[in-house]
């Protein structure tokens, strides 16, 4: 057995498309772009490449999107200052505040300050309330990209048993909470379950977000099971490899997400998608549906 390759690149320019349409029909009705802002703070690299990536991303779909660089020595005031600004701005329908902080500078103030209405990426409080409550809000965007690859690819999850191999606020969690959703049995796994692989074995679906290159080998995975490979991790000697032994598991999995090509290319379409259903809700109409 060989898996199918889920094609994250093929369904982002899918979805991409769609999104055009509609930030077209935003623009016709109201007379100005869906309005995106990035914050980050000096001092880490690899957000720069990131944060390039998004505006790229949204120059082609038409969103009015731009960088606010601040200095690394920002103190809590001046960001609170920053994003309190950008949250009275009629014209700035998202907001994303770039990860990681410098050290002095909380996660927490950015998710407590930015408007919920604004919270693209859903690091609110409310934003995660919504979410455990099922209410319709902003679903942390890589969680919601493993969602958009689930259903492009039609594969069924009422019924079906998911293993979670994470527990974070941004993905684990959120996922067993967008999987139960759909009505599939959800299993968290983290690095203190006991024997993984016999959880992972029972999988239908497997999702890895561990961030541990290869860990899930072909052993750890049920004949024709979907795997979704989330993890992103740098080789010394260059290039990227995902949490899941590409190679062996693709001999034994019905389909697989490969790393680069599966899951990040949607990340920043999703997140894109999310600020363009931003600038819906905040407009106050229902235009988008005539």
């Amino acid at each position: 057995m060989t898996a199918k390759i889920l094609n994250g690149r093929t369904m982002s320019a899918e979805l991409k498309a769609e999104l055009r349409e509609d930030v077209q029909h935003f623009v016709q009705v109201h007379g100005y772009a869906p309005g995106l802002v990035i914050v980050r703070i000096e001092g880490d690299a690899a957000s720069g490449f990131y944060s390039k990536a998004i505006l790229k991303i949204a120059k082609e779909m038409g969103v009015e999107a731009r960088l606010d660089l601040l200095p690394e020595q920002t103190s809590t005031d001046e960001l609170h200052a920053a994003l309190l600004n950008l949250n009275s701005d009629d014209r700035i329908h998202g907001i994303i505040v770039q990860m990681p902080l410098p050290p002095h500078l909380s996660q927490d103030l950015v998710a407590n300050t930015i408007a919920p209405e604004k919270d693209i990426d859903g690091i609110s409080p409310l934003s995660a309330g919504k979410l455990g409550l099922g209410l319709p809000g902003f679903q942390p965007s890589t969680a919601a990209a493993v969602m958009e690859i689930l259903k492009r690819s039609n594969i069924q999850l009422e019924g079906k048993h998911a293993v979670v191999l994470g527990r974070s606020n941004v993905v684990g969690k959120p996922l067993a909470l967008l999987l139960l959703q759909q009505h599939a049995t959800v299993t968290i796994c983290h690095s203190r379950t006991p024997d993984l692989a016999s959880f992972t074995r029972q999988a239908d679906i497997l999702i890895a977000a561990v961030g541990r290159a290869t860990m899930v080998n072909a052993e750890m995975v049920r004949p024709g099971a979907t795997v979704i490979d989330v993890g992103t991790n740098a080789l010394p000697e260059g290039g990227m490899v995902g949490d899941v032994d590409y190679a062996a598991v693709q001999e034994v999995a019905g389909a697989i997400t490969p790393v680069p090509g599966g899951v990040g290319p949607l990340t920043n379409a999703l997140l894109l998608k999310q600020c363009i259903e931003a600038a819906w809700r905040q407009a106050g109409d229902r235009a988008r549906d005539h």
